[in-house]
């Protein structure tokens, strides 16, 4: 019996107590050690950097898209922004750029609603440009759009393969991003200019021109933001910004809770792009926490730069200033 335990207590132990020869001899073997590979040679690893990003996932678009009430704390702030700019008169022919993004989608349907029941009578297209790059598809939006009743003008430009001989000497453009924005900001006024629109309507927010404020004045050394209602250098077309009072949770909330198709932006130039913005947005995202009413104390203090005659005049007075 002792024998019998030992022999268990062993087994528990990991003790070689029985088996086959050949068992025991695949124990005492040496085990033979897997190679690794040795890392990607710098040609290699350029390679998969040079990888084209993943195909985007087309959103899902309704059968039948219906225009969605957007909620009153928007439509106020949109309000607001309206009658203080005077941004809509009666007659206007307005063409709105939609990116796919949350905040031109909602403004969408806001504008839908003020349509309705403003006393002011406007027509409303929309635009959107398709730099024909595989990683941003906007084309899912055609359906939706023309589901709305909405005029729709889509716009395909190869952006990415004009910017390949853009830049200085015939070759690759700097800034890939920057070359992008001049070009669907030009197409965009082309597209009004010959559609017959005299108002282009952009989507930026209240938090998009704090943070313009912001890097304009730490980068620059310019009172400068975005402008709420300006007319182009030829005088011909004015550009209004009805989200300038309005917050980006505001947007972000409407998007998720009416499920708008929303289209993804994954150019890999972007993320490759310094993300100062980025930064700026964390900066004040943290202050705000401190001082619950900073944006709607930046918003007062950015009035004045809002107009583009104020703004002009405060940029030349900092260049006179320089300049002593």
């Amino acid at each position: 019996k002792k024998k019998v335990l030992r022999g268990r207590e062993n087994w528990g132990k990991g003790a070689n107590v029985g088996g086959s020869e050949v068992e025991r001899a695949r124990a005492a073997a040496p085990k033979k050690s897997v190679p690794t590979p040795p890392p990607p040679t710098p040609p290699q690893a350029a390679a998969v950097l040079a990888a084209p990003a993943p195909t985007p996932v087309p959103p899902v678009v309704p059968a039948k898209p219906k225009s969605l009430k957007p909620p009153k704390k928007l439509m106020k702030k949109i309000g607001e922004a309206l009658m203080q700019w005077k941004m809509i008169s009666d007659g206007d022919r307005l063409l709105l750029g939609l990116s796919g993004g949350k905040d031109s989608l909602t403004l969408l349907h806001c504008l839908l609603d003020i349509q309705k029941r403003a006393p002011v009578k406007f027509e409303l297209a929309c635009c959107t440009i398709d730099p024909m790059t595989p990683s941003f598809d906007p084309s899912p939006l055609i359906p939706y759009v023309e589901g709305l009743g909405v005029k729709y003008h889509y716009i395909r430009e190869a952006i990415v393969d004009k910017a390949q001989t853009a830049g200085p000497g015939g070759g690759v453009v700097t800034s890939l991003c920057s070359f992008c924005a001049r070009m669907k900001r030009g197409l965009l006024y082309t597209t009004a200019r010959e559609g017959g629109y005299n108002k282009l309507v952009l989507a930026q927010h209240l938090d998009d021109l704090a943070e313009s404020f912001f890097m304009s004045a730490i980068h620059n050394g310019f009172l400068r933001t975005m402008k709420a209602n300006y007319r182009v250098g030829s005088e011909d077309l004015h550009v209004i910004r009805p989200l300038a009072y309005a917050r980006e949770s505001m947007m972000r909330d409407y998007a998720l809770s009416s499920s708008l198709p929303v289209v993804n932006e994954n150019c890999p130039a972007c993320f490759e792009e310094p993300k100062e913005r980025a930064r700026i947005k964390k900066l004040l995202s943290k202050e705000e926490k401190l001082c619950p009413a900073m944006f709607d104390n930046l918003r007062k203090a950015m009035a004045p730069l809002m107009d583009k005659g104020v703004g002009d005049m405060c940029r030349e007075f900092g260049e006179v200033v320089v300049d002593r």
